[in-house]
């Protein structure tokens, strides 16, 4: 090996022996702080939707594939509907869930291990009822309000939709008790095949106006769709509820579908999440639910939805920041997960900046310190051997010798060019003693041959 290379790996190891705690010191707060936020999301998440062939779950499938392109899997589970959704988020079977206002009663506990992304749409109360039904109790094809429905074989949706319950407060508010009418809890589909086959005379719905039975049910001959007249009457008297009109003809405009206004109420939707749901999933499902819910439909202008406005829970910090301010600068140049790992890195490794940059101060000394201790720690050799000869009491071919071994091992010694003139400082030393020792070994020698001659 070359003198030049091995001074060059001997500078090499210096370094990183100086280096080196400092560094893995550095790397260790990176993984450490990495650990604590975890930025990367998981790659699959569980979002609660409800029936088939609802409005839910058409959303759900949505949301499915615009997280796919970020390479997100979400899982969709379906289940009854917005009250057994809010169920399975207390208990901890999904990640996220569509739940409808007021469709369940909210416990203290929920707004601490609930968070809301905020309102998406609005779901009207679709009352669908048989024109011949509503002749043969009240002479007339059309229905004016919910009173006219005592008598009637109504289908007010399944347990774990929350329907029962919204349309039990109704008709208390109009003075109908529930024995008045013979109610059935159905789900969606059969509900819908008993109606169309004359087994009820009245079905309801809260869904959002995507839902293929509704689309259906609003085409069908015979079937009419009551108009709630006192929809803002409702909608003070119940919260949760808000006055909408479904336009006329805006189902079919050539076919003047429905034939006039009709007034609904509706309540609002939203997508609530479990309080321990990773923050990049969570900004995720809020930035595409503008792409989603973010156009006109029947009961909204374009981007009305989705809005943090009349949240029941509190809303998450990062549907704050993803549905009322624009989109991150580093989002619309880099994919998703390297822009996120950025933004919630780059604060915690500011912080690693500014404490390390204090601590980097000490590595030029402590290299500065280890180059030189190579050469400086010779001169204890080379005190030892000047103490010997001030002593008086010497042998200067010992100490001659010792000098041209720690002469030699002087020489084995590599230094970056930076450092070379202590060496040779060191080198200039040992000549000054060995001149030294040579000059008193003479003087000590000229007292004897004196002597000697005297004698004789």
């Amino acid at each position: 090996m070359s003198r030049g290379l091995r001074n060059l790996l001997l500078s090499i190891r210096d370094l990183l022996v100086s280096a080196g705690p400092l560094a893995i010191l550095g790397v260790a707060l990176v993984i450490g702080a990495y650990w604590w936020l975890k930025p990367t999301p998981p790659k699959s998440v569980t979002l609660a939707t409800g029936p088939s062939q609802s409005a839910y779950a058409e959303f759900g499938k949505r949301y499915q594939q615009a997280l796919k392109a970020d390479g997100i899997e979400v899982k969709l589970v379906e289940s009854e509907g917005s009250s057994s959704n809010l169920q399975l988020l207390r208990d901890g079977e999904v990640d996220l869930a569509f739940v409808q206002g007021g469709s369940g009663e909210l416990k203290p506990e929920d707004s601490e291990e609930l968070v809301s992304l905020g309102s998406l749409f609005v779901e009207p109360v679709w009352l669908f009822y048989r024109a011949d039904s509503a002749k043969k109790f009240t002479r007339s094809e059309r229905l004016d309000g919910l009173h006219q429905l005592r008598g009637m074989r109504v289908n007010v949706g399944s347990a774990g939709s929350g329907l029962p319950k919204l349309m039990e407060r109704l008709l208390d508010a109009n003075h109908i008790e529930l024995k008045e009418l013979s109610l059935s809890e159905l789900s969606q589909t059969p509900a819908t095949v008993a109606f169309l086959n004359g087994e009820l005379d009245a079905i309801v719905f809260a869904s959002a106006p995507e839902s293929l039975m509704v689309q259906m049910l609003l085409q069908t001959p015979g079937v009419q769709l009551l108009s709630f007249a006192q929809n803002e009457a409702y909608s003070r008297r119940f919260p949760f509820l808000t006055p909408v009109t479904l336009p006329r003809g805006v189902v079919d405009l050539a076919k003047n579908v429905p034939q006039r206004d009709v007034r609904l109420v509706a309540s609002t939707t939203s997508l609530l999440a479990r309080e321990g749901t990773h923050p990049a999933l969570l900004t995720l499902f809020a930035q595409n639910a503008q792409n989603i819910h973010g156009s006109a439909g029947w009961f909204n202008r374009a981007r009305e939805f989705p809005s943090t406005l009349h949240a029941e829970l509190p809303i998450a910090k990062e549907a704050e920041r993803a549905i009322n301010e624009p989109t991150p600068s580093l989002q619309r140049y880099m994919p998703f997960w390297i822009a996120n790992l950025i933004e919630r890195m780059w604060l915690v490794m500011g912080l690693l900046i500014a404490v390390m940059l204090p601590l980097s101060r000490i590595v030029p000394p402590l290299y500065q310190f280890r180059v030189r201790s190579r050469v400086f720690r010779w001169y204890g050799k080379l005190r030892e051997i000047e103490d010997e000869m001030e002593s008086g009491t010497f042998d200067g071919k010992e100490l001659l010798g010792q000098l041209d071994k720690l002469e030699t091992q002087v020489e084995k010694i590599s230094v970056p060019l930076s450092y070379a003139e202590e060496l040779y400082a060191l080198r200039n030393h040992i000549q000054l003693v060995r001149k030294r020792v040579t000059y008193k070994s003479a003087q000590a020698k000229e007292p004897a041959s004196i002597n000697a001659s005297t004698a004789v």
